[in-house]
């Protein structure tokens, strides 16, 4: 069973920092790329940032210059942060990983069940 568990999520002030972590655990064979999504009331799940094994890593044009994406392979996890957060930041966050269970196993898309971001004064 593989499963990914997002921390760090709350209420911050606009201008604000939050830091988002996700680790992944289970039955892993390798996980290529991760990375972070977010879906606010109403709308469809949007990409933040994507990081790949090596490190290429990969922002929507909304979030570029304030949020960074990082990576500890040894210990399955990514992190976000974000800064000078916005109102139009708020959403529900979820992690995202790539992953093969077996080394014969065709890579396959997983979910982590999303951790509220709410940015308000």
């Amino acid at each position: 069973q593989v499963q990914l568990m997002e921390s760090g999520g709350g209420l911050v002030q606009p201008g604000g920092s939050l830091r988002l972590s996700c680790v992944a655990s289970g039955s892993i064979f390798r996980i290529s790329d991760m990375g972070w999504y977010r879906q606010a009331p109403g709308k469809q799940r949007d990409l933040i940032a994507t990081i790949t094994y090596g490190g290429s890593t990969n922002y929507a044009d909304s979030v570029k210059g304030r949020f960074t994406i990082s990576r500890d392979n040894a210990k399955s996890t990514i992190d976000l942060q974000m800064s000078s957060l916005k109102s139009d930041d708020t959403a529900v966050y979820y992690c995202n990983a790539i992953l093969q269970k077996r080394s014969w196993s065709t890579p396959a898309v997983y979910w982590g069940q999303g951790t509220q971001v709410t940015v308000s004064s």
